[in-house]
């Protein structure tokens, strides 16, 4: 099937794209926005059966689709490994269905794979950190599939609403987390 997103159903040309999901997706796209190397990311939902699903549908748990991010990264100045690094310190992959307080489905722990060698890199980065976790590694390793960019409202959710609650105690906390574990990666703020 297709992938559908307001960039179209490719990156531009030399990019890539990576499609993550680790608990809500406000999470991860206020993170990744921050990254070096990032061109764009986009919230939205993956690998479900139900079309143009609704984010109250999918937080019913009845679509399938996983909260994801969908990333566009030039590999010149970010590695998709680098990208796997991030998104495995600002969540918890041992998890099953969930991350904190957000349960199901939709929160679960996975890559959706773009290509053969995204899903080598994704197997092999499991593998090298599974020994640093006393439970399992529960992220799933999926070809990408059936990708819906979320509601405009989810776009740049954290940057345009810090001091909504969600956002106070769960978003920034991670953001924190990533700034401080990843500084040299950091996009410098824009004037």
């Amino acid at each position: 099937m297709s992938i559908k997103n307001a960039l179209g159903t490719q990156p531009r040309p030399g990019h890539e794209f990576a499609t993550l999901g680790g608990g809500c997706f406000w999470c991860l796209e206020a993170v990744y926005e921050e990254l070096q190397g990032v061109i764009d990311v986009e919230s939205g939902y993956a690998g479900g059966h139900v079309d143009q699903p609704s984010y109250r549908a999918v937080c019913d748990g009845g679509t399938g689709h996983a909260e994801v991010v969908r990333i566009e990264f030039d590999p010149a100045g970010i590695s998709y490994r680098e990208i796997l690094e991030v998104f495995f310190t600002i969540h918890d992959p041992t998890q099953l269905n969930c991350q904190g307080n957000d349960v199901g489905e939709q929160y679960r722990s996975v890559i959706f794979t773009h290509s053969d060698a995204q899903r080598q890199i994704a197997e092999a980065t499991i593998r090298e950190i599974q020994p640093h976790y006393d439970d399992e590694v529960v992220t799933l390793v999926v070809p990408a599939s059936n990708y819906y960019r979320a509601e405009t409202y989810h776009q740049e959710y954290f940057r345009h609403n810090p001091a909504q609650g969600y956002c106070m105690f769960v978003v920034a906390p991670k953001v924190e987390k990533f700034r401080k574990t990843f500084v040299n990666k950091r996009r410098l703020p824009t004037s």
